[in-house]
């Protein structure tokens, strides 16, 4: 099953350990995660950045998010962490310095 997501933003997710790691989401994706923090499957959330540009690297990452990943419905009972290959990573790395986040 195909996502349809439009990302725009990029948040902070502190995990439960503490370890932290950035993602490039959306509105309804963030409150989601708000929502994991709020029944503990993570430890918080922080939106760093709104409405990014839509370069080649953020469409790029849009595709592999859409075609692997589905928006959870509002009774999840985890927080799942959106795996990236290390080509995929590079894309993000490469997102997060356009908008001076790394």
């Amino acid at each position: 099953m195909k996502s349809n997501e439009t990302l725009n933003l990029i948040e902070e997710i502190t995990r439960n350990d503490g370890s932290k790691y950035y993602e490039i989401s959306n509105i309804p994706q963030n409150g989601r995660a708000e929502l994991a923090a709020v029944r503990g499957f993570i430890k918080e959330v922080r939106i760093l950045q709104l409405n990014i540009p839509r370069s080649s690297n953020l469409i790029k990452y849009e595709k592999y998010i859409n075609e692997n990943f589905v928006m959870p419905a509002e009774d999840f009972d985890h927080f799942e962490e959106w795996v990236k290959p290390p080509e995929i990573q590079a894309i993000v790395d490469a997102i997060l310095r356009e908008n001076h986040i790394a």
